[in-house]
Parts: structure tokens; C-alpha cells; sequence
């Protein structure tokens, strides 16, 4: 037995010296690469002289585009504009799709930017960060905007999306002298009033904005102007109940748009649909406290609008003003059609179903003859609670221009508070209950007035 295993102790010295020495081996590669990984984050956080490559994603065909490596420090305070800027300009310019990364745990101060397309190709403006502007009106730069903070010109196909956060630090700008607080008992004051809209995309097409945190934006926290082929999903958005102008999402002149699976409470509607807008969905939104789901103001300063092809449905509104409500003003002209609202819970909502022809934010608007006409439009289940402050459904259309064509099936609308149902309001609406509504509306005029026979198109 000796002399068979004699010839093999050297084979097993062997094998044994190579496990003992392998987990030092193991250990110094570690410490290499620990090195270099610390010497990366000491050169990026130097403002580079020209502008680095990009990082490559060598799990794909996507580049990089991470701000840190274009000298943003990324400590909330420093501005990293310019960076950010440069950023841009890479992952524009770039042939192949590619990621502008504003990477976690690090938060970005900018000041106000436009990031201007055409880009070469798709453009992934990822925010695992965190994004801020200057701290108030008195931080601001003197000779920028005050009407806009980060804006997206004529880009063609873009995502804006990330686990981060845009905090609009709205508070300072909500408490100018010229701001009206809901609730609030001060007077406005004269004085400059302009504030930032926190993102605002303008003549681009194509785009999609998800999965983002976006809070306390010092007037609208998103805006979308001329537009179209906009998809909006997974988006968190919060603002305090009395910040003015805080619409979670403002929608003009831009059509094809989603809006799904998204909250947004805020100081006043969550989302806005303004004039020349026509095929929305707007789909499973959480809303409120806010001032709800609004169409317009459209027609203000006599002005034209024309808004079509709009749906809200299965979404719950909660502890607003308003839940669904179509607002004008007089003097303008136009039409609002084909709008539907379909299964849709209120949660102690002040005025769940309004159209308001007579909208004023003061208590001196004349009175005029023309208006923009409301037609077609279907309240189908639209149930839950109303606050009895207020009746639960209004119609107040004008004595020119009445509403036409408006249907109500399966509403049922109780008091919050107490057993006593209040009666729904009607001013020159013509209408049907295809069933019979909770509480029911036979203020409703029945058939077609005659100076609407002919109709009005936009």
C-alpha cells in the first residue's frame, strides 16, 4: 500500500499549495480593481477638458451617457447645468440610441434649461437621482426665465423615466404677494408673479414619461405644448392642497395622448386639458386632494378653442373640489364633443360632475353672447360620495349657446355626510338619463334647442 501511494504525495503538495495560494491570489485582484474603481470617482469629479467618452453598456448596444463623467458633483448645491447640458448634447448627437444617466444617490441643482432636439436618434433621459432647481424667485438667475425650468424642444422620440425624483421646491414661489391661496383669508398683492413650470415639452413628438417621483413644482409640474404621440404611465405627483397653479398635468394642443396608472395630488387639477387637444386617454388615476380632472378654461380673452375625443375612466377622485368638470368662459368660441366619463368613484368630492359655461376667476366678468359649445358629452357609472356643501352635479351652460347631447347612466352620487340628497343644478342643459340617476336630474331639458339644428364645427 506504501509503495502504491508514494509516487502521488507530490501531486498532492501540489494541489494543496494551489488552494492555499489562490485566495490571496483572489484577494489582491479585488484590491486592484477596488483601486482603479476609487480612481474613476476622483477624475470625474474634475470638470473634464474636452468631454470624456461616454460609458459603454456592455451588456448591449446602448451607451451611457452618465453625468458624473461630464463633471457634474451632483451635492444639491453646486450647479451642475452645464454638465448636464453636455450630457445632453452627447446622447443627442449620438448615432445609436443612447442613456443620460442621472445616477442615484446624488442630487443635481440646475438652473433653468432648454434641451433642444432634433436628435440623431432616441434619446433615454434616465433620473435615478435626484433633480432640483434654485431655491425660490430670489435664487433665481436674472436674466432667465421665470416661466419655465427644464423644457423639451422638438425632440422626436424620448423617454423621460428613472426611479428618481424632480423636486420642484415650489414653496418660496408660492408665497409671493401676487398668489391666492385656496383657504387662505390674504389679499393678493401686486407685484411679479411668474413662476417655472417644472418640465415643459414643446413642439416634440413621440414620447414617454414613466415610473418618476415629481413634487412641489412651483406651478405646473408638467406641461405638454403642440405635441403628439405622448404616453404618460406609473408617474407620482405631489404638491401641498394650497399650493396655487400646481396642475399635476397640463395638456395644450396636443393630440394622441395615454395617461395611465398614475397619482397626483396637488393644489389644483390634476390633469388640464387646454384648447386645440383632441384624443385623450386618460385611464386609472388616482387624483386628489386636488381640484380634479378638468377640461379648460377654454375661451378666455374671446379666444377659440376646440377640444375632442377625450375618455377618463376607471380612476377614483378623492377629497377635491371638483371630480369631472368642463369649464369655459364667456366670450369665447368653438366646441367641446365627444367627451366620455366612465366608471369613476368620488371620495367626498365637492362638485363630482360640473360644466361651468360662466367660469371667472373674479366677481366682474360681463356677461356675453357667444361661447364655446358643449356637446356630446357621457357621465356613465360615476358613483360615490359628494360633500353636501355643494350639490353633487351642476350644468350651468349659456343662454346663447346651451349644452347639448349630455347622458347620464348608472350615476349614483351619495352624501358624504348625513341621509338628505341634494338636487342636481340645471341652466340651459338639454340632456337624457338612460337610467335613473342617484339623486335624479330632471332639471334636464329634453331635444335639441333650435339655434343648435345646425351646428358648429372646429
Amino acid at each position: 500500500m506504501i509503495t502504491v501511494l508514494f509516487p502521488r504525495l507530490p501531486i498532492l503538495f501540489l494541489l494543496f499549495s494551489l488552494c492555499f495560494l489562490f485566495p490571496r491570489v483572489q484577494g489582491k485582484l479585488h484590491s486592484y480593481t477596488k483601486q482603479r474603481h476609487l480612481q474613476t470617482i476622483s477624475r470625474i469629479s474634475l470638470p473634464p477638458a474636452p468631454a470624456p467618452d461616454p460609458e459603454v453598456n456592455f451588456g448591449g448596444d446602448t451607451t451611457i451617457f452618465n453625468v458624473l463623467s461630464f463633471g457634474a458633483i451632483g451635492n444639491g448645491v453646486t450647479d451642475d447645468t452645464q454638465a448636464l447640458k453636455m450630457a445632453w448634447d452627447a446622447a443627442c448627437q449620438a448615432e445609436e440610441s443612447g442613456i443620460l444617466l442621472v445616477p442615484k444617490g446624488y442630487s443635481f441643482m440646475m438652473q433653468t434649461t432648454i434641451f433642444t432636439g432634433p436628435c440623431n436618434s432616441d434619446v433615454i433621459f434616465q433620473i435615478d437621482g435626484t433633480i432640483m432647481p434654485p431655491n425660490g424667485p430670489d435664487s433665481w438667475p436674472k436674466n432667465s426665465s421665470k416661466r419655465q425650468w427644464l423644457v423639451f424642444y422638438r425632440i422626436n422620440g424620448m423617454s423621460l423615466q428613472g426611479g428618481g425624483l424632480i423636486d420642484g421646491r415650489g414653496e418660496k414661489w408660492w408665497n409671493l404677494p401676487c398668489k391666492q391661496h385656496k383657504g387662505s383669508k390674504r389679499t393678493t398683492q401686486p407685484g411679479a408673479c411668474d413662476s417655472p413650470v417644472a418640465v415643459r415639452f414643446f413642439m416634440s413628438s413621440n414620447l414617454r414619461v414613466q415610473g418618476l417621483k415629481v413634487k412641489n413644482s412651483p406651478q405646473f409640474h408638467f406641461r405638454f405644448d403642440g405635441c403628439q404621440n405622448v404616453h404618460i404611465e406609473l408617474l407620482s405627483i405631489k404638491a401641498p392642497a394650497r399650493s396655487p397653479n400646481t396642475d399635476g398635468i397640463h395638456i395644450e394642443n396636443t393630440n394622441n395622448v395615454k395617461i395611465y396608472n398614475s397619482a397626483i395630488s396637488n393644489g389644483d387639477d390634476c390633469v388640464s386639458i387646454g384648447a386645440g387637444s383632441y384624443h385623450i386617454d386618460i385611464r386609472n388615476i388616482t387624483c386628489g386632494p386636488s381640484h380634479g380632472i378638468s377640461i379648460g378654461s377654454l375661451g378666455v380673452r374671446n379666444s377659440r378653442a376646440c377640444v375632442s375625443n377625450i375618455t377618463v375612466s376607471d380612476s377614483v377622485i378623492k377629497h377635491s373640489d371638483n371630480g369631472v368638470r368642463i369649464k369655459t368662459w364667456q366670450g369665447g368660441s368653438g366646441a367641446v364633443s365627444k367627451i366620455t366619463f366612465r366608471n369613476i368613484y368620488m371620495d367626498t368630492v365637492r362638485n363630482p360632475i360640473i360644466i361651468d359655461q360662466y367660469y371667472c376667476l373674479t366677481k366682474s366678468c360681463p356677461n356675453q353672447t357667444s361661447a364655446v359649445v358643449i356637446s356630446d358629452v357621457l357621465y356613465t357609472n360615476i358613483k360615490g360620495t359628494y360633500d353636501v356643501r355643494s350639490p353633487p352635479m351642476h350644468f350651468f351652460c349659456s343662454d346663447s349657446v346651451p349644452c347639448t347631447n349630455l347622458t347620464l347612466s348608472e350615476v349614483e352620487l351619495l352624501p358624504a355626510q348625513g341621509n338628505i340628497l341634494s338636487n342636481p343644478v340645471c341652466w340651459k342643459a338639454y340632456g337624457i338619463m338612460q337610467t335613473i340617476s342617484i339623486p335624479p336630474v330632471f332639471c334636464l331639458l329634453e331635444g335639441i334647442p333650435p339655434m343648435m339644428l345646425i351646428g358648429i364645427k372646429c
